[in-house]
């Protein structure tokens, strides 16, 4: 893998990392939303849990493409 093609991975790496974080936190936020606040306890949990549920449908679709890449980068490389 050329310099260029792995800081293009590094940076694909980094932004699905991100992503899956944000996901992570967002589950769990709705979590503690809805036993922990006091009147808005509903509203605050499904907003977080839809927000992370359009979340987890782009993160897919971005896993598999970079994924696809990934692969075509190693047949590239003849491995």
């Amino acid at each position: 893998m050329d310099a260029a093609t792995y800081q293009e991975f590094k940076l694909k790496f980094v932004k699905l990392t991100l992503v899956l974080n944000v996901l992570v936190l967002m589950y769990a936020g709705a979590i503690v939303a809805y036993f922990l606040l006091k009147g808005y306890n509903i509203p605050v949990a499904a907003a977080l849990l839809i927000a992370a549920v359009l979340l987890t449908v782009y993160f897919k679709k971005a896993y598999e493409r970079d994924k696809a890449w990934l692969s075509a980068q190693q047949v590239e490389q003849g491995g």
